[in-house]
């Protein structure tokens, strides 16, 4: 019996599709996307931020134009005879600032001898040794000392640092070491060593801060790879952190120098405030900070204003130069990384 053949289904074939007529329409924008109304905001946001960034360049040139120009009597009286001159008689109109130019070395030079042992080892300390949980307020304390007004160091020194100088270290340094000549000498307290161990506790917080960041980011890899080597905790700290970051370390002291070279009234307070160059650190002496802080309210004649307005000039324009030198060394190491600690 023969099966029938179901019928074929009706399956049409494809279709012309008919053609769509596309016509341009207007895209209408979102509120969001509009931009008309933000240009004038965005307009005045700009030129205020503009005019930020050009003030400060604005009050640094209106500083330099007012030294300059306030100085301008000095120089033609005196030129750079000024700066190789030790006289300095106001009733005379004989300005010499070699005095000061000598003071203001030697108090930073004591300084940086004292403050830079303590302030890279304060800072391999807290990078390197320091259990987490001290870490953060020992670093606090430390950078506390940088927001203490100089006044106060100034009081601090009068009262405390002078008697223990006067009573006890100047009489053993001058036993032990009065053959070398820098501690000969009236034991006062008020002098160039009083006067260098004031900078020395003032800038601390800075050398140590800059130092502890600068460590933070040397590469972990290589003080582990120093410890595989099988060196020591020193001989890791030594070879594969402090001589890496060493630009970075030198940055930070010299920064601590622009800090020390500019310091005023706690140097004047205990510095003894003479114009004089001796080679004891017991004998008084003057900075170029403490002589404008001292005389720049007493100076009567046109030549002598001028000739303190000249030593604030040299003072700027070297502190400028240190602070940019120690800058750039800074950002040779660091180069904007985030500080980070290392146990």
């Amino acid at each position: 019996m023969a099966i029938p053949a179901f019928p074929r289904p009706d399956m049409p074939g494809p279709q012309p599709v008919a053609a769509t007529n596309v016509t341009a329409q207007t895209v209408q924008r979102s509120p969001l996307l509009r931009t008309s109304s933000g240009e004038i905001p965005d307009r005045i946001f700009k030129w205020l931020i503009t005019a930020c960034g050009v003030a400060v360049l604005g009050v640094l040139v209106l500083i330099v134009t007012e030294l300059i120009s306030g100085s301008k009597l000095s120089w033609h009286a005196f030129g750079f005879k000024f700066f190789a001159g030790s006289d300095w008689d106001p009733v005379s109109e004989a300005f010499g600032a070699l005095p000061f130019i000598y003071g203001t070395l030697v108090s930073s030079l004591v300084a940086l001898v004292i403050a830079v042992p303590l302030s890279v080892g304060v800072a391999v300390f807290t990078t390197e040794m320091c259990p987490k949980v001290l870490r953060a307020p020992l670093s606090f304390f430390v950078e506390l000392l940088a927001a203490i007004p100089s006044v106060i160091y100034g009081l601090w020194a009068m009262f405390v640092l002078v008697p223990l100088l006067s009573g006890y270290l100047e009489p053993f340094l001058g036993k032990t070491l009065g053959w070398t000549g820098l501690f000969t000498g009236p034991q006062y307290g008020i002098g160039m060593l009083a006067a260098g161990i004031i900078l020395a506790i003032m800038i601390i917080p800075i050398i140590s801060s800059i130092t502890r960041e600068v460590l933070a980011v040397v590469p972990q890899h290589q003080r582990e790879a120093a410890l595989a080597l099988g060196a020591t905790r020193w001989e890791m700290i030594r070879i594969s952190v402090l001589r890496n970051a060493r630009a970075g370390i030198v940055g930070g002291i010299i920064l601590g120098l622009g800090r020390a070279l500019g310091e005023t009234m706690a140097v004047f307070m205990v510095i003894g405030n003479r114009p004089e160059i001796a080679k004891s650190l017991f004998a008084p002496g003057y900075t170029m900070a403490s002589v404008l802080a001292n005389e720049f309210s007493e100076a009567t004649g046109d030549t002598y204003l001028s000739a303190l307005v000249e030593i604030g000039l040299a003072l700027f324009v070297v502190t400028i130069i240190v602070n940019a030198l120690a800058q750039l060394l800074v950002w040779t190491v660091t180069r904007g990384q985030p500080a980070r600690g290392h146990v």
